[in-house]
Order: C-alpha cells, then structure tokens, then sequence
C-alpha cells in the first residue's frame, strides 16, 4: 500500500484541488495493483477543511497539535499502521503531478526529493517571481527539501525515527537524519509539485515565509531606488528646489 499523507490546517479554500491531483496520481497506470490510501491530517481546524476532504475520499485524522512535525508524523503512523511500504507528502494548498507517484516508484530509491513550481504569481511584484527562478535548481541534482514533495519507504522512514515534532524545517530535519543514516536519495525533477505563492503561510518559516522575505527585499529594494532616481532627477519643472 502507498500513503499519501497531508497536514491540513484550516485549508477549505484548497484542499479540493490538492485532493483531486491525488486521486488523478494514484490512479496512473504503472501504479496498477497498487493501493494508494491518502491521508489528510486535519490540524486544529475551524473550517469545513475535514468535511471536504472526506467528501473527496479521503481518510481524515484529527490532531490539535497546530504543529507541522506532528501531523506529518501521526498520519505517517496510520499509514504505517495500514501497512504502507511507501510514504508520499505533500501539502494542502499543492496539485501534484499526475505521474507524482509513478515518477516517485520509478526512481527506485530509498528516499525521492522532488521539486516545486509556481504557476500563479498574482500579488507578487515580477522581481519576486524573478528572484526564484533565478535561485531555485530546478534539475535532477538539485538539493532542495520540501515536505510537499517527498517520497520513502516505510523501512527509512521507521530506520530515523520519522518525523520530528518541529513546527517548521521538519521536513529538513528528516532528510538529514535520512543522509546521516547514509539512505540512498534521489534529488529529482520528475517527480513535480505546483505549490501556492501565497505569503499567509501555516507555518512561520516555511515556503511562505521564504516568499514573505524576498517581497520585503524587493520593495525595499524598489524603494530604495525610486528615492534615488526623485534625487538624481533633481526638482521638477518650476521648482526651485530650495527651502
């Protein structure tokens, strides 16, 4: 059996969609055969987040930790529970591919890091979007860690201990102890996630936080030099310029 786990906190604007990609993904034929049990952790929600996805067919837990490391890991558990061999993660406001799960398998590793991509920049002035495409390997061999795109088997994932109760870079913190355990990791490109751009981020220093600083850069940046072309560019017509 495959899991796929996802933590939720109040994600009812998302968690359709997410699901959706999910359900598209486990039924890609080079998984015939394979049963595919996805998990959506509810976290300390007050929306309409658990109903919605038990609607899509989702299995739901219900944690009140409103901490990332502990839902990852408690859905990780029943699904371990349900006897996966493998663990796949992704998060609430993502699509995965429709061949995420099959490119996952097809890597033949212990552990598959995958990347993300963002489609929808709405809200963002250019240079952010800019800013990432610039920065962001996106390329087998890359050594980005998302919890929103990461595959391994059950034995790995049991061999470190799982994840740990962190609120933010859990999922960092599991792939190292993965590298320290000396697993065998594939960084790939195949496997694909479209995650939001969005900057209210559920946890304080994952992807949205990463986002949050980089406008904070830009319009500082933007403001700083249209303060120095007003200077440069001297006092407008008619003025005289003095006090």
């Amino acid at each position: 059996m495959i899991g796929v786990v996802i933590p939720a906190h109040n994600e009812a604007a998302h968690i359709v969609t997410c699901l959706q990609s999910v359900l598209r993904a486990a039924a890609h034929p080079e998984l015939a055969g394979d049963i595919v049990r996805t998990f959506v952790v509810v976290d300390s929600c007050t929306d309409s987040t658990a109903a919605l996805a038990h609607a899509c067919g989702a299995e739901t837990i219900c944690v009140t930790a409103r901490n990332v490391g502990v839902a990852r890991a408690e859905g990780a558990r029943v699904a371990l529970a349900g006897e996966a061999r493998w663990l796949a993660f992704t998060d609430a406001d993502c699509a995965v591919a429709d061949d995420w799960l099959a490119c996952q398998l097809r890597c033949n590793t212990e552990v598959v890091c995958g990347v993300i991509q963002i489609d929808d920049w709405t809200g963002h002035h250019e240079a952010v979007r800019e800013d990432f495409v610039s920065t962001y390997t996106d390329a087998d061999g890359h050594r980005h860690i998302h919890g929103a795109n990461l595959g391994l088997t059950a034995a790995a994932y049991v061999r470190v201990g799982g994840f740990p109760p962190l609120e933010w870079n859990e999922d960092v913190a599991l792939v190292r102890a993965l590298i320290d355990s000396g697993a065998e990791i594939t960084w790939s490109a195949a496997a694909r996630v479209v995650t939001s751009a969005r900057v209210d981020s559920r946890a304080d220093k994952g992807f949205g936080a990463t986002l949050r600083a980089v406008s904070e850069k830009v319009g500082r940046q933007y403001a700083s030099s249209t303060w120095a072309q007003s200077v440069l560019a001297g006092p407008a017509s008619g003025e005289s310029g003095q006090t």
